[in-house]
Formats: structure tokens, sequence, C-alpha cells
């Protein structure tokens, strides 16, 4: 009976912990998107503040943070922004090839493509895709309150320390202590992992284009790069634009089937055979898992919470395996037992 009222406490909190991350979505997810970068760039920071005044080194950490992010912000909207404008000026051409497929269908008996013609068109299509440009140039204000988060955190991280070893006993304290610093090293394999992973895709995804002619090459490079920080979801859009280009500059369905067949062999053998050598058991952790927290967390919190949601299932997964009662949980939810010979 404890142990069923344990596990109904512990459902219950989920469910509200889900909800208020859902219902306060602007003050949880920069948040947890600034504990995240801090525990990327803590390391940078206490070995500058070693040599350097305190605020000196943050001045440091924060103006390199910043410029890396800009960076990889600009890339992304030039790469997007090219692309774009091209879809965009070829969406007579895409409506032309949508309406010969549905004809194509309709012959055929197919009478569902006739339904699919009432609802859905390529102009639909083309306003989702501004639609997702536009919140790209909302999110300013988020990151402002993202990057405040980060410089508190990293100003008060030594004093967090102390607190836990003032307020907790010395076994609670020294399990919190292993628990973050575990999650904080994972957190860095994670993203320099992914960092190494998106760079092969992107280089590979521009070789690709180059060799078959396809246009905007090294834009799709740059896509394919960015979006590989998003599992499942960023390789299947990388896959998807580079496709619906192909059919308007080749014209035909077997050039952008083969086009869409070898990008998803490139995001296959990367994310499933290379990745996973490279980040061996440190990042143990089920792929279900994985696909679970990708499509929770970017139901909470949209794109954020897409690129979120795994880091967000290594933390708890990590937390769960420093306390003996909650380990079974990091046990089954981790990495896949090898079968027996």
């Amino acid at each position: 009976m404890d142990s069923m009222s344990r596990t109904s406490g512990a459902v219950v909190a989920a469910v509200a912990i889900a909800a208020a991350a859902y219902l306060a979505d602007t003050v949880f997810a920069p948040l947890t998107l600034a504990l995240f970068i801090i525990a990327l760039v803590w390391p940078m920071q206490r070995r500058l503040q070693a040599r350097i005044p305190a605020l000196l080194a943050l001045a440091v950490t924060m103006t390199l943070t910043i410029v890396t992010m800009l960076v990889f912000a600009s890339l992304v909207v030039w790469g997007f922004g090219r692309v774009g404008r091209s879809l965009i000026a070829d969406s007579g051409r895409y409506q032309a090839l949508y309406d010969a497929a549905v004809a194509w269908l309709d012959s055929r008996g197919v009478s569902v493509a006739g339904l699919w013609a009432e609802h859905f068109n390529v102009s639909w299509m083309l306003r989702g895709a501004q639609q997702i440009t536009g919140r790209v140039n909302t999110t300013l204000s988020f990151w402002i309150i993202t990057l405040v988060y980060v410089i508190l955190g990293l100003m008060e991280v030594e004093d967090a320390e102390r607190k836990l070893k003032a307020f907790l006993s010395p076994g609670s304290a020294r399990a919190v202590a292993g628990a973050t610093a575990a999650t904080a090293r994972k957190f860095r394999k994670y993203m320099e992992v992914r960092t190494l992973m998106s760079l092969a895709t992107g280089a590979l995804v521009w070789a690709f284009a180059v060799a078959t002619g396809l246009q905007f090459a090294v834009e799709w490079g740059v896509i394919a790069f960015a979006l590989n920080y998003i599992p499942f979801i960023g390789p299947f859009i990388a896959t998807l634009f580079p496709t619906l280009l192909a059919m308007a500059q080749f014209a035909t369905w077997q050039a952008a089937l083969g086009v869409f067949v070898c990008l998803n062999i490139i995001q296959f053998v990367i994310g499933s055979y290379v990745e996973p050598r490279m980040s061996g058991n440190v990042l143990a952790i089920s792929p279900s898992v994985v696909l679970f927290a990708v499509f929770f967390w970017s139901f909470l919190w949209g794109l954020y919470g897409a690129f979120i949601g795994v880091p967000i299932a290594i933390a708890v997964l990590t937390f769960c395996q420093h306390w003996p009662s909650t380990r079974w949980i990091a046990d089954v939810l981790g990495e896949p037992l090898p079968a027996k010979p």
C-alpha cells in the first residue's frame, strides 16, 4: 500500500509539473534552456574566474556565448531565407505538379485525392512555411529572458553549492551535487556529439547536393547542420524541403523520390549508426524515450521543447540513477540491454 501511495503521488506530481510547464511556458521554457546553457558554459566560466576577476570572466563567457548564438542564428536565417524565397517564387510550378498528381490519382479511382484537393493546396503549405518563418522573428524576447537567467545563474553557481551543503544532510547534499555534476557532463557530451554529427550530416548533404546538381547545395548543408540538433523532427524537415525543390527543379517524381531516399539514408546512417557509437554508454537512453521526449516537449513548448526535450530526459534519468529508490527507472528507460547469445 505504501508503495502504491508513493507511485500515485509520483504520477500526480508528474502531471502537475507537466501542466505547470504547459500553462507557464513563458517562464519555464527560458529557465530550462538557461540551465542547459549554464551547464555547458560553466567550466569555461570557472577556469576564467580562477585567473581574472569574476565579473570580467562573466563578461567574457557571455560575450562568447552570445556570439556563438548569433552566428548560428545568422546561418539558419540565411539558409532558410534563400530557400524560402525560391519556394515561394516557384509556387505556381508546385501547384501545377500537385494538380497533376491529384488528376493522376483521380483517374485511377483514388477518390481521397479529390477530398485533399478541396482542403489542401500548395498555397496552404507555403502559408505554413511563412508562419514558421514569422515565429523565428518573434523569439527575441525569449532569448533576452534566457540570457538574463544565464547571467544570474552563472553568478550563483558557487553560492548554490554552499547552500546545498548548509541546508541538506551530508548524504543528500552529495547525491544532489553528484547528480548535478553528472548531468552537466552528459549535457556537454551530448552537445559535443550532436555538433560533430551535425557537421558530418551537413557536409554529406552538401556533397550529395553538389553531386546531383541540386540547387542551393550550401544552403541545404547549413539547414541539415542546424536541424540535426532536433532529433527526429529536424532531420525529417531537412529532407522534406530539398525534396520539394527537387520536384520543381527536375520535374519528375523519380528524381524527387531519389533525393528523398538518399537524404534519409544519410540521416539514418549518421543518426542510427555513427552517433550511438560516438556517444557510447555516457548517453545511454532508450530510443523510445528519445522519441517521446521530443514530441512531448515540442507539444508543451514548440520548437524549443523539441530541442530541449532530450536533455531534459537525460537530466531526469541521471538524477534517478543517484537514488536507490528510483534507480530502476534509469535502468528500465536507459539503453536497451544486449541480446543474450
